[in-house]
């Protein structure tokens, strides 16, 4: 069988039981859902671009994320949406396949397709902050008194207005996420070093969280 690359979602825990919280944590879960496939359908795209077409061949260059739950369905929709709707917790996973034996022989190639699915994630990263950038400049978004993970901006000029920001913060903060975790190169030491990289996450992704955070306001903390 193949092997896989990961998308590997942490984020941080609240309680489940006020409405607005199923809300954040359904947010959460579409945002995770579209997420993973844009990053799983990169790696599937950079392989097919590389020579290797396994990943194309189980349609997983593609949008559509029903190719990517089909292959993992747990990970995309059982895990996330139960774990965060039960405790606020959202995790989940997706992968992609690929032949080994192409990754041995174009190593520069597989080294690209590992790096496409974090890059994709980057974008989104880029794409929120700048949208979150402009509707500051245009008077629909502000800072929140406390940033936070999931909570960049907010907004009172409408409701409509709230609802995209939290949007936006998700795809920023998620996504952001996404990207620094699957750089990390715990991955060969299976579960053990994905435990590892958990323990030790907070202490990269914080500093990297406050950088991102003062390219939309220059200058401020969260916490």
């Amino acid at each position: 069988m193949p092997d896989a690359a990961l998308a590997i979602s942490l984020v941080v825990p609240h309680s489940p039981f006020a409405v607005e919280q199923v809300i954040d944590a359904i947010t959460y879960f579409v945002v995770f859902l579209f997420s993973t496939t844009l990053h799983e359908a990169a790696h599937a795209w950079a392989a097919l671009r590389g020579g290797d077409r396994t990943a194309y061949h189980g349609g997983q260059v593609s949008l559509d994320p029903r190719p990517h739950i089909r292959r993992e369905p747990f990970g995309m929709v059982v895990l996330p949406l139960v774990s965060a709707l039960a405790t606020g917790w959202p995790m989940g996973y997706a992968s992609a396949p690929y032949d080994p034996e192409w990754a041995r022989r174009y190593p520069r190639r597989a080294a690209l397709m590992a790096l496409a699915g974090p890059g994709a994630n980057l974008m989104l990263v880029i794409l929120a902050a700048l949208a979150l950038r402009i509707g500051q400049s245009a008077g629909l978004f502000l800072a929140p008194e406390r940033i936070h993970f999931g909570l960049v901006a907010s907004s009172n000029a409408s409701v409509t207005w709230e609802a995209v920001s939290k949007l936006l913060s998700v795809v920023f903060s998620l996504n952001l996420l996404l990207f620094v975790f699957n750089l990390l190169p715990f991955f060969p030491l299976g579960w053990i070093g994905l435990l590892i990289a958990w323990k030790l996450f907070d202490f990269v992704f914080d500093p990297v969280f406050t950088a991102a955070v003062n390219l939309i306001y220059p200058g401020v903390r969260y916490g």
